[in-house]
């Protein structure tokens, strides 16, 4: 039985990289269908979500896919009309839910990380489309950079409103803009026995984290420390 908040270890079909099949913030967690009533009430009592199966552009890779918060979240132009109306339906009145149509670039949760403050947007997003995502999501500030010379900054990192995990490759000056960006201390760390990007391992909100299976007892204490009030 899963603790009410905390943390807690999962696995979607076997596979410990969670966080490439769902996406959550703190009024939902998208997921793939077809998981098991357990994994589903887990889910559910460490996020204290609503569940939303659903797929996008008929693939299960949620957490990849989408990007966003609680103000707004951001689906790929591949997305299936069908799709965006199940989730206007489901969640419209929770959320703006935009298609980004002028982007070339789908997986848009490798390319932006949010919280309710701030996003850090890939510089393969040109400026004008960055600026649109930074007003969907109703951030206060935003900025385009990789980090670590690596672009796909979205799979890098996890945050939430109390603090943020990120990759152990950044610089101590790359840390010290996070930490300002978003408002919250990040620490480096890894995740499923040594994975450094680390949102393919964490399913992350406010109320709870979800860690992949293979995550060691270390790095659950590091994850812990990064994104649990304390």
């Amino acid at each position: 039985m899963a603790e009410k908040g905390g943390i807690e270890k999962l696995t979607v079909f076997g596979n410990s990289n969670i966080g490439v099949y769902i996406f959550a913030n703190n009024k939902f967690a998208l997921i793939p269908p077809g998981l098991p009533d357990s994994d589903k009430r887990k889910i559910r009592e460490v996020l204290q979500v609503d569940l939303v199966e659903v797929k996008i552009a008929d693939s299960i890779l949620n957490g990849v896919l989408v990007a966003g918060n609680d103000n707004g979240i951001l689906l790929p132009r591949i997305v299936k009309p069908e799709e965006v109306d199940e989730l206007r339906a489901v969640i419209g009145g929770s959320v703006r839910i935009e298609v980004m149509q002028g982007l070339r670039s789908t997986a848009l949760g490798n390319l932006v990380a949010a919280n309710n403050r701030a996003a850090l947007i890939s510089p393969v997003i040109d400026r004008v489309a960055a600026e649109r995502i930074a007003e969907i999501l109703g951030v206060q500030r935003f900025e385009v950079r990789r980090l670590a010379e690596i672009p796909t900054i979205g799979s890098m990192l996890v945050v939430n409103s109390y603090g943020g995990l990120v990759h152990p490759g950044v610089e101590d000056h790359e840390l010290q803009m996070l930490n300002e960006l978003f408002g919250v201390e990040f620490i480096r760390g890894t995740v499923n026995f040594g994975l450094y990007f680390v949102k393919a391992g964490i399913v992350a909100n406010d109320n709870g984290v979800l860690v992949g299976e293979d995550t060691t007892g270390p790095e659950i204490a590091q994850i812990t420390q990064a994104l649990l009030p304390h």
